[in-house]
């Protein structure tokens, strides 16, 4: 059996319930999405921890309950199933109840843009659609990867371009190195901006030469590059960026937020101010303790972390000291 149909068949008693309980038009936008529709990117994107109980189940309550505090901050929209969601860890059920439970919760001019990234073609579109069904309003995809010395940039300007084609909803494209050994090529980016229902990427490697070019280079494209760091996020919107997917912003959602305000507004010295104090901060909740260090963090500013599934580890004593002296260091807490 394809991976594709073993994929699809888990997803069918969760599809049905979900087109019951969530039909099209209440999904959220009021607006329409598909191929050709321009969408607004512009601002900050929490990529969603996923909570999980002590006996590591998803937490809904706990989800919802982290999203009624979310509600309070000017937000463009949401991420979910990203590489802070734990997306590889939850099964095909649970990622479709995730997007449904947050459709339900957000707010209808409030994005929500979700994980369907998949390592075979085929099931990326499955999945794709499912999102699209579950409320999803965009596709962040994720570069396959798992035979990454075959993923030449013909190889994934095919991948993408099948899955921009048969996708309900636009696609951003996805490219995060650190966890795939991935990059996705220049050449192809430019190559796939040109298609009509790509909106955009979130770059997640932190090369500003690379993003400057990406912005300059597509300046005749309806394209939109996202920082997908909060480290860098001051430097990308002074090369074009429009907004950000920032895991710091689970928990100082509030400054990335103000960040975002002072670079459009040309307050660059302000904003340089408070782009110092948040580097710190990411690196200690991205690179340096990762998602468990995210989720610690989130409990000391009032959401619920909780446990990460195994095999990730939480943080030892001496760690949890370390990241909050990092916060503390920089005026947080």
């Amino acid at each position: 059996m394809a991976l594709s149909t073993r994929l699809a068949l888990p997803l069918q008693p969760a599809l049905a319930a979900l087109r019951r309980a969530a039909p099209r038009q209440c999904r959220g936008l009021s607006t329409p999405s598909g191929p050709g529709h321009t969408l607004d990117l512009g601002g900050i994107f929490p990529p969603l921890a996923t909570p999980f109980s002590p006996t590591q189940e998803v937490d809904y309550d706990r989800l919802e309950g982290n999203l009624r505090r979310y509600a309070s901050i000017p937000f463009r929209g949401l991420v979910v199933l990203g590489s802070n969601g734990e997306y590889p860890y939850l099964a095909p059920r649970e990622r479709l109840e995730v997007v449904s439970c947050v459709r339900r919760a957000l707010p209808r001019d409030r994005l929500l843009l979700a994980g369907s990234g998949c390592e075979s073609t085929q099931a990326t579109i499955e999945l794709t659609v499912s999102m699209a069904e579950a409320g999803a309003d965009v596709a962040l995809v994720v570069t396959p990867c798992y035979y990454r010395g075959a993923m030449t940039s013909a190889a994934l300007i095919q991948h993408y371009t099948e899955v921009a084609d048969a996708s309900p909803i636009p696609v951003v494209l996805y490219s995060v190195p650190a966890n795939t050994g991935l990059d996705l090529p220049l050449e192809a980016v430019l190559a796939l901006a040109q298609h009509p229902n790509i909106l955009g990427i979130k770059d997640s490697g932190g090369d500003i030469t690379r993003m400057g070019l990406m912005v300059h280079k597509t300046r005749q494209e309806d394209f939109q590059v996202l920082a997908g760091s909060a480290g860098f996020l001051l430097a990308s919107y002074a090369l074009g960026a429009s907004g950000g997917v920032c895991a710091l912003a689970n928990v100082l959602g509030a400054p990335l937020c103000q960040l975002d305000r002072l670079c459009r507004e040309g307050r660059w010295q302000e904003a340089r101010d408070l782009q110092h104090r948040l580097i710190e901060p990411n690196v200690a909740v991205t690179r340096r303790f990762g998602v468990p260090g995210l989720k610690k963090a989130m409990e000391w500013f009032g959401y619920y972390g909780g446990p990460c599934r195994a095999p990730l580890a939480p943080l030892t004593s001496p760690q949890v000291e370390e990241l909050r002296g990092t916060f503390s260091a920089n005026g947080w807490l």
